[in-house]
Formats: C-alpha cells, structure tokens, sequence
C-alpha cells in the first residue's frame, strides 16, 4: 500500500467513542496538519491547495469539539486530543508521519510527539507555547470557557480577530479576515468551552524539548501578541535538531496572513528532512 488519501471528500472516522471529520488529499509523504483555537481545519487551505497532489498525502482533522466532529462537553485535554489524532492515524494505517501544528494544535502535536515519539517522523510547530499556564491564565480560561459556553462564540471572535490576523492584515486582506472570523463563529461554544478547561490545566512541555530527536520547524509570526517570536526562539535552544522562521507581517495565523511564505518555508523543511515514510501495511 502507498501513502494515498481515499478521497479527495471529506472523510468520517469513528474512534474513541466519537466522529472525527478530516480532509485526506494527495499522494506522497503523510503529513498531519492540526488547527489552532477556535478554528477548524479550513483553516489549512493554502496548504492542502500547495502541498496535496505534489508529493505530499495531507490529513487534517477537525478536532473533537470543532468544525464537523463530534461536541463531547466538559473537559477536553491536550492528551485527550492526542489521543483521538493517534487512533484517526491508526484508521488511516498510519503508523509514521509528519505532524504540523499551530497554537493550541503545536501543543497538542507535542503531547503527541510526548506520547507517541516514534511515529513523528518531522515536527512543526508554529504560534506556540511549550510552558504550563499561569495562575491568572489558569483562571481567565477557566472564566471565558464559562462564557462561551453561556453567550456563544461571536462576540469573542469580534475581540480577539485584530491579534489572531495582524491590524494592517485586517484591514488589507479582508478575506482572510472574513474567513477567521467565520471560522472562530462557527465553533461549537461547549468544544471550545472544553478546549478552553483542558488548556488552563496543560502539562509543561518545556522539560520534553531536549528529547525531541526528530528535526523540527519553529515559525512566528513578527507581530504576534499571544505568542511572540521570542517564544520560537527559545523554543529553538532547547530542539537539538530544530530552525527557526520568523514570518514578517503575520501575527498569530502566519499560514494565512503569509501562505506563500509559510507554504515556501514548510516545503524547503520537508524536503530537506523528511524520509522514506510507508504506511503499516506496506
């Protein structure tokens, strides 16, 4: 068998007790692509349109709470995340494959990479932080998942819009601006709520970094305020095996704001670490 998506549909996979809707494109290199908080996995587009089809097979997956897959309330943690992503891989018979993450989706490839080293082949993580949140965080997503869960998801994404896509992007690009918006509007407001109580309990990823023995991509936007490219950076010292891209005139969603930049700095990454990756039938 060769690394070749079913269908260019979206696909539906039942694990773990829940539906996970997913995107399965191409031909090639598995590459597992993992949205950020409040999105979905449109949010990957520019790269599916850039990489599926051209020697890569993308998978990205609407996480349990967002896009089309299945709204489980409560808690929902990083592990827990991980763990869906592991079993929809095992549905796939994916045992080995590249991982790209951005935000809350970096953070769940690293549990991911925490729990499953071997079968990360490359490693991606953009807009992120490996530290555990604070007392306040704790607190302030404690009471915004409250809040989602009460008055829904568009008065935060009229908040929080200038920041995830820089002002200057906002206002030059609307139809990216247009396309996050929706994107932060149509999530699931007990998903994010659950997303939102997991994270404010996250692990501290900062011990795991020197053990990540696979190469790995760090890329911030220039003006991102939620995670600063001095993140990435010191992210960078601790990865053996790791480099840095800086995305100038991108904030927090540089694959959007800058996809000819991302999609270029992804693909020269790939190219130059990934290897021979089969699925398990092979």
């Amino acid at each position: 068998m060769t690394n070749t998506a079913n269908t260019d549909s979206p696909g539906t996979a039942s694990v773990r007790g829940i539906d996970i809707s997913y995107t399965d494109r191409g031909a090639g290199y598995p590459l597992l692509m993992i949205h950020g908080h409040p999105f979905d996995r449109t949010m990957w587009d520019p790269q599916i349109r850039a990489l599926a089809g051209r020697g890569y097979r993308v998978i990205a997956p609407d996480l349990r709470g967002y896009g089309r897959s299945s709204v489980v309330p409560g808690t929902t943690t990083l592990e827990t995340f991980a763990r869906d992503l592991a079993a929809l891989l095992n549905h796939l018979d994916l045992s080995v494959v590249g991982i790209v993450g951005l935000s809350m989706g970096a953070q769940v490839a690293l549990e991911l990479y925490r729990l499953f080293p071997d079968g990360v082949d490359t490693l991606t993580l953009a807009a992120t932080t490996p530290h555990p949140e604070t007392e306040r965080g704790r607190r302030d997503r404690q009471r915004m998942a409250a809040r989602l869960a009460a008055e829904g998801m568009a008065g935060y994404a009229d908040e929080v819009l200038v920041g995830m896509v820089s002002p200057a992007n906002a206002r030059e690009m609307p139809e990216v601006a247009a396309h996050v918006r929706a994107m932060m509007c149509a999530a699931p407001p007990e998903g994010a709520a659950a997303a939102l109580r997991g994270r404010a309990g996250r692990p501290d990823h900062v011990p795991l970094l020197p053990r990540v023995s696979c190469p790995t991509l760090l890329v911030a936007g220039r003006e991102d305020p939620f995670t600063p490219p001095e993140l990435a950076e010191s992210m960078h010292v601790l990865v053996p095996d790791s480099v840095v891209e800086i995305v100038e005139g991108a904030a927090h969603l540089p694959n959007l704001e800058r996809p000819e930049r991302f999609n270029g700095t992804l693909r020269r990454f790939l190219e130059r670490n990934r290897t021979s990756v089969r699925s398990r039938s092979a």
